[in-house]
């Protein structure tokens, strides 16, 4: 099988009273996007930092006691997740969260399948906040997760601006790239969609992209949130001119679906206009770059 359906979204960071009311919160997510026949669902990147909402205000303003506290959360978040997508017979990738790796923090986006399956992608590549002023650490392998329906890899948001992770992914058989993403700028939210835009391009295949929306403003890491989400593929026969499969409503919490037959991805490398997936290799053939001077 290689179709699906899809759903991403553009999820608030919400000031939560207790955990029974966070669980709550999610399973109306969960069932909302089931509602609309999804059987994938890709929350954002940092979406479980609402959890800090349950923390003192002291805590909630300490950078790094708050994803200190968060570990506390981390076996109750997984159950939450797992037993979702179990019950509900659903591919979920959760909200990602920080989490204790050694003596440092890693940004983990986590994916639980229908059978109990589970396991995860770190982010690679760290921001300016992240790395100098957050002290999350950057993971070291990017992976691939083979479903019933096909191949996925993860971009975690400033991943997708990086092609050889997306392509390293591609290579192992990915035909889907998901970019779960958090921005607090329309400048940042841009620089990941046309990251996700790009990847689609050059590998030919489907990029979606799932942002926290909305204030948080008790939150000094994510108290700003801008973006939609989108679900790109390549320009070319039979695809949207754009690139530009479906794109929500900028800064509306929201799902937006879409039905993905991931056998598009080898048929327009098979047959396309032109053939990004195929020719990437022709760069390593390229000779120094030389400079010419014309004064």
């Amino acid at each position: 099988m290689s179709s699906l359906k899809l759903a991403a979204a553009q999820y608030p960071i919400i000031e939560h009273q207790s955990w029974d009311g966070y669980c709550a919160h999610i399973e109306k997510w969960v069932l909302e996007a089931q509602g609309g026949g999804a059987n994938l669902l890709l929350f954002p990147e940092y979406g479980a930092m609402d959890i800090t909402a349950l923390m003192g205000n002291d805590l909630r303003q300490d950078l790094s006691g708050q994803i200190e506290a968060l570990q506390d959360f981390l076996p109750d978040f997984l159950r939450l997740f797992s037993g979702l997508a179990q019950q509900q017979a659903l591919w979920i990738v959760a909200p990602s969260i920080p989490v204790r790796v050694g003596s440092e923090y890693r940004n983990r986006a986590y994916v639980f399948g229908p059978q109990g399956q589970q396991d995860y992608q770190e982010k690679l590549v760290m921001t300016r906040f992240e790395r100098e002023v957050w002290n999350i650490a950057g993971g070291t392998e990017p992976r691939v997760f083979e479903t019933a329906f096909g191949t996925f890899g993860i971009n975690i948001c400033y991943d997708v601006e990086f092609p050889l992770i997306a392509r390293s992914q591609i290579e192992a058989g990915a035909s889907l790239i998901l970019a779960p993403s958090c921005t607090d700028t329309l400048a940042g939210y841009y620089r990941v969609r046309l990251g996700a835009q790009a990847r689609a391009l050059e590998n030919q295949c489907f990029v979606v992209q799932s942002p926290t929306v909305g204030e948080a403003l008790w939150s000094p890491a994510v108290d700003e949130n801008r973006g939609a989400a989108g679900i790109y593929s390549p320009p070319d026969y039979g695809l949207p001119d754009d690139g530009v499969v479906l794109s929500g409503e900028l800064d509306r919490a929201c799902w937006i679906h879409a039905d993905l037959d991931l056998k598009e991805s080898a048929r327009i490398r098979r047959e396309g206009q032109v053939f990004n997936h195929r020719d990437w290799q022709d760069q390593s053939r390229l000779d120094r770059v030389q400079a010419v001077v014309l004064k």
